[in-house]
């Protein structure tokens, strides 16, 4: 069809194409609950995890799966024989790399990835952290369902390779001051300290004592320029 032959906002197009019959309608129902049940079935074999428990390969099997089944849905020419060709390959593909997972960790990582520690004793680990590709927003809204208030609280932060976070936490007499991460606070670094005592790094939550005035220009463990916040020293509530 020329862009010439489009009439913009014809209803008969939008809702029935002109190069097949209404009837095709039919057609359409019969390929969108074989393409459901193929879909069912494929998951059903994967096992049962929640969304955000879905590994890369699980992800990418819902993917390749989800588009053949699109098509499936409402192509006229794309034949259903083909579908389950595709639905049987991927199928037993997976099944394959499940086994070679089981049996090699190399492959496990290279699949799977691996998790990583963002947070070492109430400190940010900048490396790990910039390469999970996470947001300082991404993070604290986690660990704020965990009822965490500040950094000091958390001994231990990996970042599963299924994208959830493991947290572990000090003992309550281990606990120590932390960046607050309540984005009302976290949001409104200071340059300009108003009174001496301790304060966190807004970058790397390293927690300083620091005189009144100009606070230091660079943290000294992580050398960043982005100021500073009041260390919260509030005990978590289990």
């Amino acid at each position: 069809m020329l862009a010439a032959d489009i009439m913009p906002f014809d209803w008969q197009r939008l809702f029935i194409s002109d190069q097949a019959p209404t009837s095709f309608l039919w057609e359409v129902l019969v390929r969108s609950l074989f393409a459901f049940g193929l879909t069912m079935g494929a998951l059903r074999i994967s096992g049962k995890r929640g969304v955000r428990q879905l590994s890369l390969l699980e992800f990418g099997l819902i993917l390749v799966l989800g588009s053949a089944a699109g098509d499936a849905a409402f192509y006229p020419d794309v034949p259903l024989l083909h579908v389950v060709v595709v639905f049987a390959v991927v199928m037993a593909l997976y099944v394959l790399l499940n086994y070679l997972i089981d049996r090699y960790s190399r492959i496990e990582r290279l699949f799977e990835g691996k998790p990583e520690l963002i947070i070492v004793e109430g400190e940010i680990d900048l490396a790990a952290f910039r390469s999970a590709s996470l947001t300082a927003q991404e993070l604290f809204g986690q660990l704020r369902q965990y009822q965490i208030e500040h950094l000091g609280q958390v001994r231990r932060l990996y970042l599963e390779a299924t994208g959830e976070v493991s947290v572990y936490f000090f003992e309550p007499q281990h606990e120590r001051p932390g960046l607050p991460i309540w984005p009302e606070v976290y949001h409104r670094p200071l340059f300009h300290l108003p009174e001496a005592g301790a304060y966190a790094c807004h970058t790397c939550a390293a927690v300083r004592d620091l005189p009144a005035g100009p606070a230091p220009a660079h943290c000294p463990r992580c050398q960043q320029p982005d100021g500073w916040l009041p260390a919260c020293p509030t005990p978590r509530q289990a």
